[in-house]
């Protein structure tokens, strides 16, 4: 049984999911949590780093890791294909490590028809109108690439009720607080506390 939970992360671009998990990363020690590390086959962007951001492969070694069934799950999005490594996530949870997966809501529901205690936060924006704002704050799209993340952001957003947990992503530090608390209560549970304690409630039972 792992002592580590399993978290999926999901939002529209814009909605701060990068900034949270990343926030969070920053604050917690890397032997209590992690982000999964996905492959792909797009091309690196300026900054990004093998192993750290992403493991970049090309499309014929992404398709032979699918055949040897290497991918807890993944998708092809824009021409390029994503997955999350199944063996690197189970060594994380047997260490007793909380991993994170920031993948989007059909991700999420192929993890889940696999995984049974899988945990699913949904971030939602304030508002359509902040979203748009941040968008463009980043300096990176056009107006075009801008108006159709900003219709992809309203078909994500629809699928936010098959998430277990939403947070709004107002203000950052309130829901960065959120998220640290879902955290928290999961590992309090009794499943988990069992589990991580069973020397101790085994002593104080005798």
């Amino acid at each position: 049984m792992s002592l580590g939970n399993l978290y999926i992360i999901s939002a529209p671009s814009g909605a701060g999911k990068s900034s949270l998990i990343n926030a969070l990363l920053a604050d917690l020690p890397r032997s209590e949590v992690q982000l999964s590390i996905s492959h792909t086959t797009r091309s690196p962007r300026p900054a990004e780093q093998e192993g750290v951001h992403y493991y970049f492969t090309n499309h014929d070694e992404f398709k032979s890791l699918i055949e040897q069934g290497h991918f807890l799950e993944w998708a092809e999005v824009f021409g390029n294909y994503y997955g999350t490594s199944l063996p690197m996530i189970e060594k994380s949870l047997a260490a007793g490590i909380d991993v994170f997966l920031d993948i989007d809501w059909q991700g999420a529901r192929q993890i889940r028809e696999k995984v049974a205690n899988v945990k699913t936060i949904f971030i939602l924006p304030p508002s359509k109108a902040e979203l748009e704002k941040r968008l463009i704050g980043r300096g990176q799209d056009s107006a075009e690439t801008i108006a159709k993340r900003m219709a992809e952001a309203v078909s994500e957003m629809s699928h936010y009720n098959e998430f277990d947990y939403v947070i709004v992503n107002d203000d950052f530090q309130t829901a960065l607080g959120e998220l640290k608390s879902i955290l928290i209560a999961e590992r309090l549970k009794q499943s988990s506390q069992s589990v991580r304690h069973q020397d101790l409630i085994a002593q104080l039972l005798a």
